[in-house]
């Protein structure tokens, strides 16, 4: 089975609902970690620059929380699923465009599995 992966889902400002173009993609998501219950998901929720540094570390979380929540929903098992929040921390783009903005609104996805997990050789 090759590695998963997922696109970001993405954010309207200063909003933590998801839009239902993402809620299609989660489906599908759903179905192949249900399929794979040895992969672990790490959900990161980030934000653009616009807020303190304290919004947006809680906006974040909250952004990671409702993918999570959704998940969990459709059957994926809890324990396959973790979140964190980098607020403004590591945004997609430095640029200060709209677009810029727009791409830093998001939630993103890290897999891990036992499968594909990397194991230092013995010498």
């Amino acid at each position: 089975m090759s590695p998963l992966s997922a696109d970001p889902v993405y954010f309207e400002l200063d909003s933590a609902t998801l839009r239902p173009e993402s809620r299609d993609m989660l489906a599908q998501l759903a179905t192949a970690l249900r399929e794979r219950p040895q992969t672990r998901v790490t959900v990161s929720g980030h934000t653009c620059e616009l807020g303190t540094t304290e919004y947006n570390i809680a906006l974040g979380h909250r952004r990671a929380a409702v993918v999570r929540d959704y998940l969990r929903n459709l059957g994926v098992e809890p324990s396959q699923l973790s979140i964190i929040s980098y607020g403004e921390e590591r945004p997609l783009s430095d640029a200060h465009t709209e677009e810029a903005l727009r791409q830093n609104r998001r939630a993103e996805f890290t897999f891990s599995s036992p499968e594909h997990a990397t194991r230092g050789q013995a010498h």
